[in-house]
C-alpha cells in the first residue's frame, strides 16, 4: 500500500459531474452513488485512504451547487422554492462531521432555505451581488444574473469548487469579517447574501460572536439602500439581553422581515433552528413581527417579499478608502443614553389554549452521536409552538434508541406560555407525558402493607393513580417543568397543590419558575407560615413543604396531619417531590450493625404520596375512586 503522504491531490469535480447528471434526472440519490462516484473520481475507495466519507457529502453540495447553478434552475417566484423543496427530499442525511468542518463552522445552507433567501433578496439585472462566506456556493446558486457576483471562501478546496461553478465571479480568500478594508478595491454591493460561521472566528478560535462581527461588517460593506439577506443564530433577537448589541449592529437600517425557521436543517445533518434577517441599509423599524414555522414551503402563504429601495446612483462605485476610528462592536452599549419615555401598550390577548402537537407514528429520527451520547428531541412530539432549549441536551445512546409511548394528554396552558416560548420543546414534552401518566391508573386494585409503607394486591383494595418520575439532569429545568404541570392542572380546575423539597431556601426557587410562567409570587405559600396544629386558610395555591417539616410534629399535633387536613378527602392536584433522593432510606435494609429500619422522612414522604394516591376527582372509576395525579 502507497503512503497516503504520497498521494497526489484530485478535486472532486469528476464525481461531482456525475451526481449532477443524476439530480438533472429527477433520481433519488443514495450514499451507495455517492461512495461509487468518489471511487471512480479518486482511483481507491475511503478505506485505501483516498477520500473519507465527510469528503463525499462535500462533493454531494459541489454536484447540488453545479445542478442549481444550471440555466434551468432560477428563483424568480415563490413555486419555485417547492422545486428546490422537493430536491432536498431526494438527497441523502450528511451524517459525518470532520474536525476542519467544525472549526470553520462549515455548515452550508440547504437548497430550500437559500431558495426562500433568494426570493427575499429581489436581485435584479444591475446588482452586485456578495456572499461573504460562500462555502460550496449553495446559498447562491439559485441567484438570477445579476451585473457582478463577488464570492469570499477561507478555505481553499472550496473556493477550487466556487471557481468551477462560478467561472465568471471575483472569488476572494479572506476573512469574511474583516472585508470592510479587504474588498475596498472592489465595486460595493448593492445586496449581500451570507450564512456566517456562528461561533468561529479566523484568529480568535472559539467566538459567540461571530456572526454578529460578519453581519456588522456585511452591512458596513453594502451600498446605502441596499438589502442584506442573513442567516443568524437563533438567539440573536431583540431580547433583554442583546437588544443593546441588536440595535447597535442594525443602527441605520429597516429589517423588513425576521423568519424563524425550526428543524430546516435535518437534511444536512443537524436540527438547529435559525433566524432569517431581510434588512434595508436605510434607517427604520428594527423591530418587525417574527414569524416562525417548522418547514420552508410553510412560509409561502405567510410571508410578503419586501420591495426593494432605489440606490443612489454612485452606490456601486468603490468605496474610498478613510482612516478608520477605532470602534467596538458594543461600543453604543457604554454610551450614557437619555432613556425615552415607555409607550403603554394595551395588554396582549393570554387566553387559555390547548398547547398544540402533532403525534409521530413513526420515531423522529435520531441525531449523530457524540461520544455515547446524543442530542435529545422529543420522540414522538412536533410542537406547533415551542422554543429551543437555551442549551444543549443530550441523553445516552442507549436512552436515545428508545422512543417514548404516543401521548394523549393535550396541556392547557396560557396563550404567551408557549407563543413566547416561556417553556422549550423538551420542557412541554415532560408537561405532556406526566399528564398522560395521571390520566392512568395502575393495573389492578391495592391496600396499603400492614407493615411499612408498601402496597398489596387485594381485588377489594383501591384503584391507584400512576406517578411520573422526572429524572432529567443539571440544566433541563426541572423546576419551570415542574411549575408547568402545576399551571396545567390549575387552569384544568385543579386549584390546590403541593411542592415539597429539601429546604427553605428553594422556596424562592419554584416562586421563580412560577412567576416566569405568569403566576404570582404570592401563589406559593410556606407551610411554615402556619404553627402545628393551626389550621391552614390558604384558599388556592401551592404549599410549599420541606421534608424536614414533614416529619415534625408535637405530641397532639404534627405536620403530616396539617397537611392532610387542608388537602381534604377530595384533593385532586399535584403532589411535586423536588430533591427526591431527600426520601432515600424508606424501605431500611440490612447494615453492618444488622437490621435497620425506613427512615423517617422518607417514610412521611410516602404516607403522602399513598394518602392521596386515590384520592376523587371529578369522574369515578368502578370502585367510587379517581385517584389524583402526582410526580414521583
Amino acid at each position: 500500500m502507497r503512503d497516503l503522504l504520497d498521494l497526489t491531490h484530485v478535486n472532486d469535480a469528476p464525481a461531482a459531474r456525475t451526481i449532477a447528471t443524476l439530480l438533472a434526472a429527477d433520481a433519488a440519490i443514495t450514499r451507495r452513488q455517492l461512495n461509487d462516484a468518489m471511487v471512480q473520481a479518486f482511483g481507491g475507495s475511503d478505506a485505501d485512504g483516498r477520500w473519507t466519507q465527510r469528503d463525499s457529502f462535500e462533493m454531494l453540495e459541489h454536484a447540488l451547487a453545479l445542478h442549481l447553478a444550471s440555466d434551468g434552475h432560477r428563483i424568480s417566484a415563490p413555486a419555485d422554492i417547492a422545486v428546490s423543496s422537493a430536491l432536498m427530499q431526494r438527497l441523502p442525511t450528511h451524517t459525518v462531521r470532520s474536525e476542519e468542518q467544525i472549526e470553520l463552522q462549515q455548515f452550508s445552507t440547504p437548497a430550500d432555505i437559500a431558495a426562500l433567501a433568494m426570493l427575499l433578496a429581489s436581485i435584479g439585472a444591475d446588482d452586485v451581488v456578495l456572499e461573504p462566506s460562500a462555502g460550496n456556493g449553495l446559498l447562491i446558486a439559485q441567484a438570477p444574473r445579476g451585473r457582478m457576483l463577488q464570492l469570499n471562501e477561507i478555505d481553499p478546496r472550496r473556493r477550487e469548487r466556487l471557481a468551477h461553478i462560478f467561472p465568471d465571479a471575483t472569488i476572494t480568500g479572506h476573512d469574511g469579517a474583516a472585508l470592510v478594508a479587504l474588498h475596498a478595491d472592489l465595486p460595493r454591493p448593492s445586496v449581500v447574501l451570507m450564512n456566517p460561521p456562528f461561533s468561529r472566528s479566523i484568529g480568535r478560535g472559539a467566538d459567540d460572536l461571530a456572526a454578529l462581527r460578519h453581519l456588522q461588517a456585511a452591512i458596513k460593506r453594502v451600498s446605502p439602500g441596499g438589502r442584506v439577506v442573513a442567516i443568524m443564530p437563533d438567539w440573536f433577537t431583540p431580547c433583554a439581553r442583546l437588544r443593546t448589541a441588536y440595535e447597535a449592529i442594525l443602527s441605520g437600517c429597516t429589517v423588513r422581515s425576521s423568519l424563524r425557521l425550526e428543524h430546516c436543517y435535518r437534511k444536512h445533518g443537524t436540527n438547529i433552528a435559525v433566524r432569517l434577517y431581510v434588512i434595508d441599509k436605510i434607517a427604520g423599524d428594527l423591530m418587525p413581527a417574527v414569524i416562525e414555522r417548522a418547514a420552508v414551503l410553510d412560509f409561502l402563504d405567510a410571508i410578503d417579499i419586501p420591495a426593494r429601495i432605489r440606490l443612489e446612483p454612485a452606490a456601486n462605485l468603490p468605496a474610498r478608502a478613510v482612516p478608520a476610528k477605532p470602534t467596538s462592536l458594543f461600543g453604543a452599549a457604554r454610551r450614557t443614553k437619555v432613556a425615552a419615555p415607555r409607550p403603554y401598550h394595551a395588554p396582549k390577548a393570554n387566553a387559555v389554549l390547548p398547547v398544540g402537537y402533532r403525534k409521530l407514528e413513526a420515531p423522529a429520527p435520531l441525531a449523530e452521536q457524540v461520544g455515547v451520547y446524543l442530542p435529545y428531541r422529543p420522540s414522538r412530539i412536533v410542537f406547533d409552538q415551542a422554543g429551543e432549549h437555551p442549551t444543549a441536551l443530550v441523553e445516552s445512546v442507549a436512552m436515545g434508541s428508545i422512543p417514548a409511548p404516543i401521548p394523549d394528554h393535550v396541556p392547557h396552558l396560557p396563550e404567551r406560555t408557549v407563543s413566547e416560548r416561556l417553556l422549550s420543546s423538551s420542557q412541554l414534552e415532560t408537561v405532556v407525558y406526566a399528564g398522560h401518566a395521571w390520566n392512568q391508573t395502575l393495573p389492578g386494585t391495592f391496600k396499603p402493607a400492614k407493615e411499612g409503607v408498601g402496597l398489596d394486591i387485594d381485588p377489594e383494595g383501591r384503584k391507584y393513580r400512576k406517578g411520573f418520575f422526572l429524572g432529567d439532569g443539571t440544566g433541563a429545568g426541572k423546576g419551570r417543568q415542574i411549575a408547568a404541570c402545576i399551571l396545567d392542572n390549575k387552569l384544568q380546575g385543579r386549584r390546590r397543590h403541593i411542592f415539597v423539597t429539601k429546604n427553605e431556601p428553594l422556596l424562592e426557587d419554584i416562586r421563580r419558575d412560577v412567576t416566569a410562567l405568569g403566576g404570582l409570587s404570592a401563589d406559593v405559600q410556606p407551610l411554615s407560615n402556619w404553627k402545628i396544629g393551626q389550621p391552614i386558610t390558604l384558599e388556592e395555591g401551592t404549599l410549599f413543604v420541606t421534608y424536614p417539616g414533614l416529619r415534625s410534629g408535637r405530641s397532639d399535633a404534627t405536620r403530616l396531619q396539617q397537611i392532610l387536613d387542608w388537602a381534604g378527602p377530595d384533593f385532586d392536584g399535584v403532589i411535586a417531590f423536588d430533591e427526591a433522593h431527600e426520601m432515600g432510606g424508606v424501605a431500611g435494609g440490612e447494615g453492618a450493625l444488622g437490621k435497620t429500619e425506613g427512615s423517617q422522612q422518607g417514610s412521611v414522604a410516602k404516607i403522602v404520596k399513598l394518602e392521596h394516591a386515590w384520592r376523587r376527582l371529578d369522574g369515578r372509576n368502578d370502585d367510587g375512586f379517581q385517584v389524583a395525579p402526582f410526580p414521583g
